[in-house]
């Protein structure tokens, strides 16, 4: 049966179906749940979803519930292998008190890549990004 299906990126996600995943956004979240449903256009439906941050050797997740994600914004999707999950050697927090520091880290990388990108284009010409001729 699985050679009547052919393998696209939609395609290709017909085994994760109502398995664990972890799913990260263009906007920098990662989100972990359960893959329910999907489309051509690689939507994407979690449930029982969190979201997790991260900051040094401490993590955190809020419950985010069901979740409905359009494809475009998908970065990167992998399965959560369940016999290894619990063997993060990172330390569970509560959100609150990670969300100012992962705020600061990620304030700290938008500096870090806008001198990043200011350099490139003194230095060598590189067009910055979601300048002119950006494809986004």
């Amino acid at each position: 049966m699985d050679s009547l299906i052919p393998f696209t990126t939609s395609g290709s996600l017909v085994d994760c179906v109502d398995r664990k995943m972890l799913v990260i956004l263009r906007d920098g979240r990662k989100l972990h749940g359960v893959l329910r449903s999907y489309d051509q256009f690689a939507n994407l439906v979690l449930e029982d979803t969190v979201e997790r941050i991260y900051s040094g050797n401490a993590f955190a997740e809020r419950w985010a519930g069901l979740f409905l994600i359009r494809g475009e914004n998908v970065v990167l999707l992998g399965e959560i292998d369940l016999d290894q999950e619990d063997d993060v050697p990172l330390r569970q927090v509560e959100f609150n008190l990670l969300e100012n520091y992962h705020r600061r880290d990620i304030a700290t990388k938008k500096q870090h890549d806008e001198f990043k990108a200011q350099v490139l284009y003194e230095q060598k010409g590189f067009c910055k990004e979601g300048g002119e001729g950006d494809g986004y």
